[in-house]
């Protein structure tokens, strides 16, 4: 028996921009979209290949004895090794040489020459290997935030959070599975932050999470040479199946000046959510000035108002479709097997 209805994310063929910017991006769903050009990477990304181009450029990488790395609780320790000493040990699954131990798991996540103030641009840390990567032409050039190269051991798993702007996960070599959950599900996740305290989603401790079970599961495998389309703010969740190589390319789908100025990764919430939620951290402190029978009165009044305020019904109607309405109108589309 599943612990949570399980919803597969619909796969596109044949999409162009005109096809992503009229029938896909407006439905905020995730989708995989198979046959995109990404340019002449996916033939020449090779392991060797890799470590020719890359050379001995220094990345900061995370290291750690688990696949399962959890940004809540650290479990991994940052590392520094030439870029073609990281790809030859993250293809390998035992090691001669290791920080850790001889199974340790690697994640590199491409960062900004000025680590505080640029973010990652595929481009400008790795040229060469730029020049065999095509950016999808989805969005118009001045909403491009960054390009993220990722590339990870066979096995590690990421932990469950949102990022606040739109993105396409390339998946040039490798297979990955990606769990989604929408934002409609937000309450179900035991939020910390933008990630999810609910570390194992596959056998989630449901004593201390009982709730998890209401979140509905969106799940897709990606394949060499697939995009994943994840609309900002949905949940997801990262298994590398093999060995791999990708490309996250971030664009902001909100007015430029919606985003925090200073951020450098693309994570922080936009300007108003901060204002909204530090002025909703000032109205609690208000109320501790009241007796617990009254907080809690006031309490649900001020949730009340929230939900009547906030809350889009139909939003909610479109995510809880089922599995078998998974065609956009007027895209190709196949069911992924």
């Amino acid at each position: 028996m599943e612990l949570q209805e399980k919803l597969y994310v619909p796969v596109f063929t044949g999409v162009d921009r005109d096809v992503f910017l009229r029938d896909i991006s407006p439905q905020r769903r995730p989708a995989v979209l198979r046959g995109v050009c990404l340019g002449s990477c996916q033939d020449k990304w090779t392991v060797e290949y890799l470590g020719q181009k890359g050379g001995d450029k220094e990345v900061k990488i995370h290291v750690s004895t688990v696949p399962q790395m959890d940004f809540l609780h650290k479990n991994f320790a940052y590392k520094t090794l030439p870029f073609n000493e990281f790809v030859k040990r993250a293809s390998e699954t035992k090691h001669s040489d290791f920080f850790l131990c001889e199974d340790e798991s690697y994640y590199l996540r491409s960062l900004g020459e000025d680590v505080r103030k640029e973010p990652a641009d595929l481009s400008k840390q790795f040229p060469d290997l730029a020049e065999d990567f095509q950016v999808p032409d989805f969005f118009n050039p001045d909403q491009f935030f960054s390009s993220v190269f990722r590339i990870s051991s066979c096995g590690l798993q990421l932990w469950t959070h949102y990022d606040v702007m739109d993105n396409l996960l390339a998946q040039v070599t490798g297979m990955k599975r990606v769990v989604l959950y929408s934002p409609q599900d937000a309450l179900h996740l035991y939020l910390s932050g933008d990630k999810s305290e609910v570390l194992d989603i596959d056998g989630p401790d449901l004593k201390r999470f009982p709730d998890f079970v209401k979140a509905k599961r969106y799940e897709c495998v990606l394949e060499p040479g697939d995009l994943l389309f994840i609309p900002a703010l949905w949940f997801h969740n990262t298994l590398a199946l093999q060995f791999g190589v990708g490309v996250n390319v971030f664009w902001r789908h909100l007015p430029t000046d919606s985003y925090d100025k200073k951020d450098p990764y693309g994570n922080k919430d936009p300007v108003a959510a901060t204002r909204a939620l530090q002025a909703l951290e000032r109205a609690l402190h208000t109320l501790d000035e009241l007796p617990a029978d009254y907080r809690d009165f006031y309490g649900r009044r001020m949730i009340q108002r929230i939900q009547k305020r906030t809350y889009c019904d139909g939003l909610s109607r479109t995510h809880a479709q089922k599995d078998s309405d998974t065609t956009l109108p007027s895209s190709p589309s196949t069911k992924p097997g």
